[in-house]
């Protein structure tokens, strides 16, 4: 028999309300440009750490044992500044830019990465760079208008979130958008 595949993701959630409350604002406002955006759900932003993808039930056994094992300690994020993904002149992804604690991030980030290599699970293909996805740009319409918006709150200050646990969830795709459910989580030093 054929073992049902999860897709899963590695995330650091945003604990402080005040930060993902700021967040979800400026998506809002950047969502109501008229663009062609499909925006995040406010109880799915996150910040990924890794993006695993579709893996059986053993495998998340093994990546939730890897978190266990993470040696890791806790630290403040500070979020400040909205971006895009490939090109403001292109933007598919809008996203708010981690500054302060953006290295402790990549250092997390590596460590899973190392221990994920040992699974045989694929590298990822774009390196990587911490940020907190908002919205998906879903086709060119009123795209002038959206980059503006952007434009505007290109240096927003969201303010710090502490980082305290990474968690493993998984991604349950529906048409309304993904749910997501937490499948083991490692609170940090």
């Amino acid at each position: 028999m054929k073992e049902d595949l999860l897709r899963v993701f590695i995330a650091i959630e945003i604990k402080n309300r005040d930060v993902l409350g700021s967040l979800i604002k400026v998506r809002d406002l950047i969502a109501s440009s008229g663009a062609d955006v499909k925006p995040v759900e406010d109880e799915n932003i996150h910040l990924t750490l890794r993006f695993i993808g579709e893996v059986p039930g053993s495998t998340v056994e093994e990546v939730c044992k890897i978190l266990a094992n993470l040696n890791h300690s806790k630290f403040d994020m500070h979020v400040k500044g909205i971006g895009v993904f490939p090109t403001i002149h292109r933007p598919r992804v809008v996203w708010a830019r981690v500054v302060d604690g953006a290295s402790e991030v990549v250092r997390l980030h590596d460590l899973v990465e190392k221990e994920l290599r040992r699974l045989r699970i694929p590298a990822d293909r774009e390196e990587f760079t911490p940020h907190i996805t908002l919205l998906r740009v879903k086709s060119g319409r009123e795209v002038d208008r959206l980059v503006k918006i952007i434009e505007e709150f290109k240096d927003a200050d969201f303010g710090t979130t502490p980082v305290e646990r990474v968690v493993l969830k998984k991604s349950t795709l529906t048409p309304r958008g993904p749910i997501y459910t937490d499948l083991c989580y490692k609170e940090l030093g």
